[in-house]
């Protein structure tokens, strides 16, 4: 899948955070407290991220009610494994990957590790 566009980005972010469905009426009028923004706009922009499969729809009355399909982690991770693959060498993208960590990411990554080992230490 490839990256989100920015006001993509800003709906799943808003999407995500409701933690529930919502219409594009909900999306407009949250966006509006920042921006102006045209409903059609968002409008086009869910009708995308549905098409894109990070969204689900149903109708209600004339509208569609909104809901997530992929959590905001499982879809980064996603993200991370193919930016991974279009590597020709992953374990030097790895590397770098991890030399660039700082400290709070550091320890996400052990936190990780210590839930979900490496497969060659799983007993």
């Amino acid at each position: 899948m490839r990256a989100l566009g920015d006001l993509e980005s800003t709906i799943m972010d808003r999407m995500w955070s409701y933690r529930r469905p919502a219409s594009v009426r909900d999306v407009v009028k949250d966006l509006q407290r920042d921006r102006e923004i045209a409903y059609t706009t968002v409008m086009t922009v869910m009708d995308k991220l549905h098409k894109k499969g990070l969204l689900k729809r149903y109708p209600q009355g004339k509208a569609y009610i909104y809901e997530i399909v992929i959590t905001k982690e499982a879809f980064t991770a996603q993200q991370m494994r193919e930016a991974l693959a279009r590597s020709d060498n992953q374990a030097a993208t790895l590397v770098h990957f991890l030399e660039r960590l700082n400290p709070e990411e550091s320890a996400a990554l052990e936190a990780a590790l210590g839930v979900f080992p490496p497969r060659g230490n799983r007993s």
